[in-house]
């Protein structure tokens, strides 16, 4: 592969993107126990590991800004930018989940005002007790608020290094990763232990981006990433969030990004996937609240009949699913191009006579 001149869009990361997003929201609906009996036992078997989905989102997060950063960008723009990408929707959400506390599920609630400052701060999750306050999937957007931080820092750092220092950065990322869950920390949502996770997505992306990536294509690592995936049932504590998926998902990212460079044949990059790619952060940040509001009708682990199971799981589906429509085309676009414009607005200057 050339080194790559033009930074396009490389839509089967999109496509993989809700893929990531409905792996976690189908762990959640494991979690809240709607199935039981032997379709229970299958939906455990099949989406125990769903968490693992969170490792993807932050590998891609690093692997995308790696792709697009533009060299020379001031800071602050770039931290504008990501603002406007990630904070209307959360702002909007956990203001539903306040609506929601302070009504029908009233465990969403903060147990102190300094908890809901912190979350609508982005830093609630620096504080164990704290990790999930209001909506409880924000504490993700607190370690990207994090890597957000110190990405133009890793970016000065790596984007000149040779391939051999961006390999051997990926290869410390991972062996950190794997490393780890040895400590017997609860280190899942502290933003410093999922840094690796990022930088090892920054080296990937700008492996790919200075055409320098060679590894096996989308079929190996699509089962390099399955066979991480059902490993990880199979350990303990800490070793089941990142550490038997990282390989597969540091080789998945690099092939499926070359498979659009090059034009080579991709699942991933399908209209319908990539459409729902772009619903799949207002999915992710929507669809615990819609599981938590469901209890209410259903009860705690209510352990359905199966086909009273499979109509409550495609309700909660298709109520997430168009929350995420509407709030990606009535807040997260708008909001962005409205904050993004604002602040490209030139200032004009005050002629005196």
């Amino acid at each position: 592969m050339k080194p790559t001149t033009e930074f396009r869009q490389l839509p089967s990361l999109t496509g993989l993107r809700w893929v990531a997003a409905l792996i976690v929201f189908l762990y959640h609906v494991r979690n809240f126990g709607y199935f039981d009996g032997p379709a229970g036992g299958v939906v455990h078997w099949a989406f125990d590991a769903g968490a693992t989905g969170v490792s993807f989102f932050f590998i891609l997060s690093g692997f995308v800004l790696a792709w697009s950063a533009r060299p020379g960008e001031p800071v602050t723009t770039f931290w504008r930018r990501r603002f406007a990408r990630i904070y209307p929707v959360h702002l909007v959400t956990a203001a539903l989940a306040v609506l929601l506390g302070a009504t029908l599920v009233p465990g969403l609630l903060p147990g102190s005002g300094n908890e809901t400052a912190a979350n609508l701060l982005l830093i609630s999750s620096w504080w164990p007790d704290w990790w999930q306050a209001l909506n409880p999937v924000s504490w993700s957007l607190v370690c990207e608020a994090f890597f957000y931080l110190c990405f133009p820092l890793l970016f000065v750092l790596l984007r000149k290094g040779s391939a051999a220092w961006l390999y051997g950065i990926a290869a410390a990322a991972v062996l950190v990763v794997l490393v780890l869950p040895f400590l017997g920390l609860a280190l899942y949502s502290f933003p410093l232990a999922r840094l690796p996770e990022f930088v090892l997505g920054v080296a990937l992306g700008l492996l790919v981006r200075n055409g320098c990536w060679r590894g096996p294509g989308l079929d190996v690592a699509v089962g390099v990433t399955l066979v991480g995936y059902f490993l990880t049932a199979q350990v303990p504590g800490e070793f089941r969030f990142a550490a038997c998926t990282v390989l597969g998902f540091a080789l998945l990212l690099p092939a499926a990004a070359v498979a659009d460079v090059t034009g080579a044949p991709s699942l991933w990059r399908r209209p319908a996937l990539v459409r729902l790619g772009e619903w799949s952060f207002a999915f992710y940040m929507v669809h615990l609240l819609v599981l938590r509001l469901a209890e209410v009708v259903l009860g705690t682990a209510p352990r359905l009949p199966f086909w009273w199971a499979l109509t409550a799981f495609v309700t909660v589906f298709a109520v997430s699913l168009l929350l995420s429509w509407l709030l990606y085309e009535q807040v997260e676009k708008p909001a962005r191009r409205l904050l993004l414009r604002r602040w490209s607005t030139p200032r004009l200057k005050v002629v005196r006579a």
